[in-house]
């Protein structure tokens, strides 16, 4: 199994992730979507500009989604593939893009999870299938393995001398 974090995503792959994202938003009506590893990493984000502490809910999320795969597995079912969080003003949605990686989609009374839910599905697998691509393409090596030139290779500081 792949990684993420073995992967580079490229500009031409962001633009693509950030297309359907964005068509995501639209077409569900929800205001943020994010992209996020499995170990809570953020991959791709999009949605209305506002504050939004995106470590902690790509965090939080994360392992809210590795909690109910447990649970999961303790029914007998490899895991579940959707979350749901209904709030008073906002809720969340999370669900299976691939193995490695979720979209998270915060929404609020505009839209329904129905409509969330359904729109995601599809996101979903636009961006699997980036991500396959991202994922099978040969790995660049030696661009960074370069020695530094000798005007290069120089302390970035200068100890003081008593």
């Amino acid at each position: 199994m792949t990684k993420v974090r073995d992967m580079v995503i490229e500009e031409n792959d962001a633009t693509r992730i950030r297309e359907i994202l964005q068509r995501f938003l639209s077409e569900s009506a929800a205001l943020e979507a994010l992209l996020i590893d499995r170990s809570g990493q953020l991959l791709a984000m999009d949605g209305v500009a506002r504050a939004l502490d995106t470590v902690s809910i790509s965090a939080l999320a994360a392992a809210a989604f590795s909690s109910t795969s447990a649970m999961a597995q303790l029914l007998g079912e490899t895991e579940f593939t959707v979350l749901f969080h209904e709030g008073m003003k906002q809720s969340i949605h999370v669900s299976t893009v691939d193995e490695e990686a979720i979209l998270l989609a915060i929404f609020d009374e505009r839209t329904t999870v129905g409509m969330v839910r359904l729109f995601a599905k599809e996101a979903g697998k636009g961006v699997a299938a980036v991500l396959a691509e991202t994922r099978s393409r040969p790995k660049r090596t030696g661009e960074f393995a370069t020695p530094l030139r000798p005007g290069e290779a120089r302390p970035s500081w200068e100890p003081r001398l008593p």
